[in-house]
């Protein structure tokens, strides 16, 4: 079974930073793409950004330059680095992989 699990939200003020998480599990994750996609209140789905399973990575224009994905494929874990944090970053983050979404995890961008 295929598990996505997000972690590491929380609320930081304007110009702060976070580190998510995601740990993933059931299916082979060395060789996958993984992305993070976001929803903003009141808003879709929004792309955010992908690595692909030779770490090579394509980011939204809203986030490039201040959002860095890696991956530890040892641990079978993704990362969202995030800097530089707007209000407008106000939302739940979900990483996705295999056509799957985990359960997200809040980041509240607020002072």
């Amino acid at each position: 079974e295929v598990q996505l699990v997000e972690s590491g939200g929380g609320l930081v003020q304007p110009g702060g930073s976070l580190r998510l998480s995601c740990a993933a599990s059931g299916f082979t994750f060395g060789t996958s793409a993984m992305s993070w996609v976001r929803q903003a209140p009141g808003k879709g789905l929004d792309w955010v950004g992908t690595i692909d399973s030779l770490g090579v990575t394509r980011y939204a224009n809203s986030v490039k330059g201040r959002f860095t994905i890696s991956r530890d494929n040892a641990k079978n874990t993704l990362y969202l680095q995030l800097n530089s944090l707007k209000t407008e970053d106000t939302a739940i983050y979900y990483c996705e992989a295999v056509s799957r979404r985990g359960q997200g995890t809040q980041v509240t961008v607020s002072s």
